[in-house]
């Protein structure tokens, strides 16, 4: 049984079936934990060949039983993560991290947790929730918390497994990114600059002429922009790079989502409407002059 605990380590093992007494209910479970284990197999395009179960555990796990597989969980468990993090991804999180040991096929093997598995069912978890929505300090919320600094037999240390989920959660990025319909300008050696940042200033004729309204809905939507000093306002990434601002006269293009050549650095909005802002590989933004002003989520 591979799962997720905690304390003494992140994850115990046993390499017996469950027994025939073992305190696995018939219970449903509920409808909002279906969802999720169903929105994370949605987003990996395979069918659940395994059943979710609430039981009588004290975290989740994935286990084999007379020849089925199912996911366990504890609700209080999952709870009490969302709670600790203050963000539901910690539960989502340790699902898909569990059914992640499933579709590597780490539950078809008797000999128990290993650090190689784990890293494994890390990064499909950090793949998984990228694709959802999350962002990289979302997904990695409920292993920041519960793991151990150190390696073990079992399972290997706290950063280990955050570079894991890290490494899913980018790879899942760029897939998005390479996905997405419509031209990508390419843009050579764009970096932040230590000096003062030239701000570009549109007259209000020059503004309303690039900026265009257009129809959208979820499908449409690549991810969102957070920016730190307007928290309050709606700004999404299409599918087609626009950057898009919800106004209430409606949906306004103001820039375009762009690739530079450097690997910090890989992308950038282009705006007639505002600074320069980079998009680090981690998708924080970043101005000019190297400061952090908002986030991808």
């Amino acid at each position: 049984m591979t799962g997720l605990v905690l304390a003494p380590v992140l994850g115990q093992v046993a390499t017996a079936a469950i027994p025939a007494d073992a305190p696995v209910t018939d219970v449903t479970a509920p409808a909002d934990t279906r969802d999720i284990v169903q929105e994370i197999i949605n987003v990996v395009g395979l069918k659940p060949r395994f059943e979710l179960r609430p039981a009588d555990i004290d975290n989740a796990a994935a286990v084999v039983y007379n020849g089925k597989r199912y996911i366990l969980y504890s609700d209080r468990f999952l709870s009490s993560i969302n709670n600790a993090v203050h963000t539901d991804w910690g539960g989502v999180s340790i699902l898909a991290h569990e059914i992640g040991h499933h579709l590597n096929g780490h539950t078809l093997s008797r000999s128990g947790s290993n650090p190689e598995d784990e890293l494994e069912a890390d990064e499909f978890s950090g793949f998984v929730l990228r694709k959802m929505g999350a962002s990289m300090a979302e997904a990695q919320a409920a292993i920041d918390l519960l793991s151990e600094e150190e390696n073990s037999r079992t399972h290997p240390g706290k950063r280990y497994r955050l570079a894991a989920i890290s490494k899913g959660w980018k790879s899942a990025n760029d897939q998005l990114l390479a996905s997405a319909q419509g031209p990508q300008p390419d843009q050579r050696a764009i970096v932040p600059s230590t000096r003062p940042a030239e701000r570009q200033v549109a007259s209000a004729q020059q503004q309303r002429s690039a900026t265009q309204r257009v129809s959208m809905d979820s499908r449409s939507v690549l991810t969102r922009v957070n920016f730190t000093k307007a928290p309050r306002e709606q700004f999404y990434v299409t599918t087609r790079l626009n950057l898009v601002h919800m106004t209430e006269d409606g949906v306004r293009v103001i820039g375009k989502l762009a690739k530079t050549n450097n690997p910090d650095y890989p992308y950038y909005f282009q705006s007639k409407m505002m600074d320069t802002i980079f998009v680090t590989d981690e998708g924080y933004l970043v101005n000019k002059r190297g400061q952090r002003v908002g986030h991808l989520s």
